[in-house]
């Protein structure tokens, strides 16, 4: 991207724990470190692409000097990456008493407005992915939190008899993620249902989930 080193060469581990950013070298304004942020999912939200997407953007709207950026993130692939992860947040967690009520929560969680931003700005980044295969691993990386949790309320519903003892739990999270994923970076169905999308989402897998 832009001649721009991939995330794992940039201060990035990609592992099984996740993204980690380097230590930067002094203390940091957490003002500034939003203004970054939120600089470029404005930018990206009004139709910039990844590619060009520059830093000297970036600085502009943010209000801060480029050497402010390039002290917290060496490249813009560690930005992008730490914007998808700000993005997200961390995940929710589950209150462990109904397998439905627990999905159900995880999947409106994932429609907030946030995450409807969220899906503009993944859908930016999208084409960056068949030309950056790290960049591509980073973000599947920063998402893995969420579904380890959808898959620990899977495994319970198994254990605990709510779901069949032969549930493929892989394909399963992937039919609760990608319809509200797709939704929002699509908007394949424009008057798709809003209010209860999540549990006519979750109603419609478990009926082919229950023993």
């Amino acid at each position: 991207m832009d001649g721009m080193t991939t995330a794992s060469a940039a201060g990035f581990e990609v592992s099984g724990a996740g993204l980690e950013r380097k230590a930067p070298g002094r203390p940091r304004s957490a003002k500034a470190d939003e203004a970054i942020i939120a600089a470029v999912i404005a930018l990206l939200k009004e139709g910039v692409s990844v590619g060009n997407l520059s830093m000297e953007a970036v600085a502009a709207r943010a209000g801060v000097g480029k050497a402010t950026i390039y002290r917290r993130w060496p490249n813009k692939d560690a930005l992008l990456i730490d914007t998808v992860r700000t993005m997200k947040g961390p995940p929710p967690e589950p209150r462990g008493e109904s397998v439905r009520d627990d999905l159900v929560m995880l999947v409106t969680a994932a429609r907030t407005k946030r995450m409807e931003d969220f899906g503009r700005v993944a859908a930016c980044m999208l084409p960056e992915f068949f030309r950056e295969d790290e960049l591509r691993k980073a973000f599947q990386m920063v998402s893995e939190p969420r579904r380890d949790v959808m898959r620990g309320v899977l495994r319970r519903g198994v254990e605990n008899g709510e779901l069949r003892e032969d549930l493929d739990i892989e394909l399963t999270v992937l039919m609760l993620t990608a319809p509200g994923l797709a939704q929002n970076i699509l908007n394949l169905v424009p008057n798709a249902p809003r209010e209860n999308f999540a549990e006519l989402l979750v109603d419609a897998v478990l009926r082919g989930a229950r023993p």
